[in-house]
């Protein structure tokens, strides 16, 4: 196998850059746990007025982060509402029914959005054999639904239908800065209509580790607990933390850089015999196609863009997903572009 060259597998293959490395090794560090750590307690405060939060709590991942707010919002057989597509329900191991014994009751949504009227339909009159629905869950942006931006008017249609029947409005923030940088919006605009959410340090941010969960004092003074139960707690994270600090200090504008590289690979992949985008809209770095139309599976085309040093995600299996990120040049695109081409006329 060549080696990987141009990395689109997706934006959590994205290495610290050499200032990020400085800052890890300078940074002043403490007890995380006992609010020790001047690099930590920098980070979720950032992290919280980011957001428009009261409080905020460091964590290794996302869903580390989804299944802490889980835990707080529900117990055994309480139901969380979420597209179908959701992460949660696909790349989480089972979190919420092992971690949270919740329920999951499907929306679906178009491109991984749906809307206060969808949620208004989902919600049961109570009975006491019914599971009891806690809280709406939102991915932004949505990844299957290729990145996908929630309309801001939207997300309020589904933050008031929530609100009125008592539940809680949960954000998946993984790519909250990408949907903020491609809407023209602050980041808080979106999560001050929800009860908790959380900023992805990992992905496009380009942090080796990490995510924050910001919510009310309340909420986060319970989410403590659950994230030393399942084992989140640490030491002296402010090496960690430190890339956070730095990443949002000098990485949330760069973003334009990456959706504008996924608009010029959907350019060039959308002139390539047989390849078909889907969907065809690119709002920011995420390109979805499908390759039924060159002959090829999608682990053939997989295979044969691995052997130039090129590697792209085989997605669910019937559409591949290239992610662009800081580590992929607009040459980087170009070439990726270029090999694609090639192994689809067989070239390789």
């Amino acid at each position: 196998m060549a080696a990987i060259e141009i990395d689109l597998y997706s934006d959590t293959t994205t290495r610290p850059t050499a200032a990020m490395r400085r800052a890890m090794a300078e940074a002043e560090v403490g007890n995380e746990q006992a609010h020790e750590d001047p690099t930590v307690n920098k980070l979720v405060e950032m992290a919280a007025e980011l957001t428009g939060k009261e409080a905020a709590v460091f964590v290794p991942s996302g869903t580390m982060c989804n299944a802490i707010a889980y835990r707080v919002y529900c117990r055994q057989g309480d139901e969380v509402i979420l597209d179908k597509t959701a992460h949660p329900i696909h790349a989480e191991a089972g979190g919420p029914a092992a971690l949270s014994g919740a329920m999951l009751n499907t929306l679906d949504g178009i491109r991984g959005i749906f809307t206060g009227e969808q949620v208004e339909a989902a919600i049961r009159p109570y009975k006491r054999n019914r599971p009891r629905p806690k809280v709406v869950s939102v991915e932004q942006t949505s990844n299957s639904g290729g990145g996908s931006v929630w309309p801001l008017e939207t997300l309020r249609g589904v933050s008031e239908a929530a609100h009125k029947h008592g539940l809680a409005l949960h954000m998946d923030g993984a790519r909250l800065m990408n949907a903020a940088v491609a809407s023209g919006r602050k980041a808080r605009e979106f999560t001050e209509l929800c009860d908790s959410a959380w900023v992805d340090l990992s992905k496009g941010l380009g942090c080796p580790i990490g995510a924050v969960l910001c919510g009310s004092v309340d909420f986060i003074e319970e989410a403590w607990r659950w994230k030393h139960q399942f084992g989140g707690a640490m030491r002296q994270a402010g090496i960690i933390a430190a890339a956070g600090v730095y990443a949002l200090e000098n990485h949330v504008e760069r973003l334009a850089e990456d959706h504008e590289n996924a608009r010029l690979l959907a350019q060039g992949l959308a002139q390539i015999p047989g390849i078909e985008l889907d969907p065809p809209e690119i709002e920011t770095n995420m390109v979805f196609f499908t390759v039924d139309g060159t002959g090829l599976t999608v682990q053939q085309l997989y295979d044969r863009l691995l052997a130039q040093g090129v590697r792209i995600g085989t997605g669910d299996g019937k559409r591949m997903r290239a992610v662009t990120h800081l580590d992929v040049t607009r040459a980087g695109i170009e070439k990726a572009v270029e090999a694609v081409r090639n192994a689809v006329a067989g070239r390789v």
